[in-house]
């Protein structure tokens, strides 16, 4: 394997198409999902059903449940003004806080203390044929993988480009433009330790997760905690949100027919660990059906390419139908130490390192590169600030050097960002994250290790100290008119679900069997 299919190589070609795009780089379209667990105020995991005040689940476009009941998902709109996205997020969050009353929302990945005999509520959409689909979807999550795994949060960011700027870049269609994304993911799943490295915040894991571990670098950080004195990010780890089952089946990135294909074999394909869980227990059913995935949701993946589907439409079909619309970052820890868990430049940066993946050259995956990858990321999750960490692309190289020459290709990326945005802020992000890499006690991982070491306080004493900060900021920071719209998308999402609630539908095994074919 040539050295070149793992380093960053921008071709003179792309690069000048990168400079005639101009402004049409100023409208780069982005969005959030930020998960996080409610608890109490002294940081217990909340047993309340999801409040009313925050609509419905199932029919709320900016607030809803991912696993528990407890999880909250708060969803921005597609923006191309990364300060307007932001601003939404905070807004939304500032609602959700306004309406939670005696409740908090968690500031970390990693969960809060949750006791072996503790519940962790599945959540719960409603009556409807799709509304039991999804609770039932979790309870095979949580048969699957066990509960406490799923209540890990994160920031998932959605990324797209625009069809002028496509056009400028020289991806004249839509084929074009799919095969680009892919091209990007493959580049991404290459480089993306590095985003591990410079924004991970979970060097710490809660002793239940880590139970089954025996990992002699795992220590004991207090009484209910473990950590690993180099780690970034153990919720990307084995540790984290991984699956055993996933990790042995191997989805291609190469082309949107190989994924599709891919996935269409994990969908269909009876695993015999899921068969022995059976499909129903008592007249429950206990998940979606016995495949290696139950839908495409379940793929665990440090990203995603993804098309909104239109009602009833599966996301492969969307995807085979329409091509890639949009590509899903899913690596992002929260940042515990901010109030949304994610700042303007790390969205900018970010951006910069997807650009810069996109234009440079993105040979097919191997077999043998696939296996460079998964070890690369593991390394970094477990060992990312230890000193000259060595890694393979696919000879051996520091994370410093390598990091180096990445940083190389996005100031080049961010120089063009900022032409284009009459700014400096797209070279500012990636000066920020350069100083990471030459001190690795300025990562975030580092910072909450030393804070918590230094000051002798527990990760639960301080996560409930941040959250009720981060409350605090935002209390009274909810303008009159955000607030009385978020409140009438709460009260109509109520009624959209009713109605649909009240709409004659097909049998359950019908929707199912319907739901689940591919």
């Amino acid at each position: 394997m040539p050295l070149a299919t793992l380093n960053p190589d921008i071709p003179t070609e792309r690069f000048a198409n990168l400079r005639k795009a101009g402004t049409s780089l100023s409208k780069l379209k982005k969005g959030i999902e930020k998960e996080a667990l409610r608890t109490t105020l002294d940081g217990r995991l909340s047993q309340e059903a999801h409040p009313a005040e925050l609509g419905s689940p199932l029919t709320n476009s900016s607030i809803t449940t991912d696993f528990s009941e407890s999880q909250l998902e708060l969803i921005t709109r597609v923006h191309t003004s990364t300060k307007e996205c932001l601003e939404e997020l905070a807004n939304i969050q500032a609602y959700v806080n306004k309406n939670i009353d005696e409740q908090l929302l968690w500031p970390h990945s990693m969960p809060c203390h949750i006791n072996k005999n503790e519940n962790i509520p599945l959540a719960q959409y409603g009556s409807t044929n799709w509304a039991q689909s999804k609770t039932i979807y979790r309870r095979g999550l949580s048969n699957r993988y066990g509960s406490l795994m799923q209540t890990i949060s994160g920031i998932h960011y959605n990324f797209s480009i625009s069809d002028e700027c496509w056009l400028k870049l020289g991806f004249n269609d839509r084929d074009a433009r799919t095969q680009g994304y892919f091209d990007l993911i493959r580049n991404f799943r290459r480089w993306s330790w590095l985003l591990i490295y410079l924004f991970g915040a979970s060097p710490i894991i809660p002793k239940g997760l880590a139970l089954s571990s025996k990992d002699s670098e795992m220590l004991e950080l207090d009484e209910k905690t473990l950590y690993k004195p180099y780690a970034t990010s153990l919720r990307m780890g084995p540790m984290g949100y991984q699956s055993e089952a996933q990790n042995a089946f191997s989805i291609s990135y190469n082309s949107l027919a190989e994924y599709i294909k891919g996935m269409r074999t994990a969908l269909t394909k009876n695993h015999q660990t899921y068969e022995n869980i059976g499909l129903q227990k008592a007249g429950i059913y206990q998940q979606l059906n016995t495949s290696l995935l139950q839908i495409e949701n379940e793929f665990y993946g440090s990203i995603r390419p993804k098309r909104v589907a239109a009602a009833g439409e599966r996301q492969i079909s969307a995807l085979q139908n329409r091509g890639v619309e949009y590509i899903e970052v899913r690596c992002l820890d929260l940042d515990p130490y901010q109030s949304i868990g994610i700042t303007e430049s790390q969205i900018r940066f970010i951006d910069t390192f997807l650009i810069m993946c996109l234009l440079s050259e993105s040979p097919p995956n191997t077999t043998e590169e696939n296996e460079l990858i998964n070890l690369n990321q593991t390394n970094v999750v477990d060992r990312g600030r230890q000193d000259q960490l060595i890694l393979k692309n696919p000879f051996e190289i520091t994370l410093e050097a390598w990091a180096n020459l990445l940083i190389k290709e996005c100031k080049l990326v961010a120089e063009v960002l900022d032409e284009a945005n009459d700014c400096c802020l797209y070279t500012d992000s990636v000066l920020i994250q350069d100083v990471k890499i030459k001190d690795s006690q300025q990562t975030p991982s580092a910072i909450l290790l030393s804070h918590l070491k230094n000051s002798g306080q527990s990760f639960q004493d301080l996560g409930i100290q941040l959250a009720l900060k981060h409350k605090d900021e935002q209390r009274g920071s909810l303008p009159p008119n955000i607030s009385s719209k978020l409140h009438r998308q709460s009260l109509n999402s109520i009624s959209k679900l009713k109605e649909m609630e009240q709409s004659r539908e097909e049998p359950f095994e019908k929707f199912l069997e319907i739901y689940t074919s591919v």
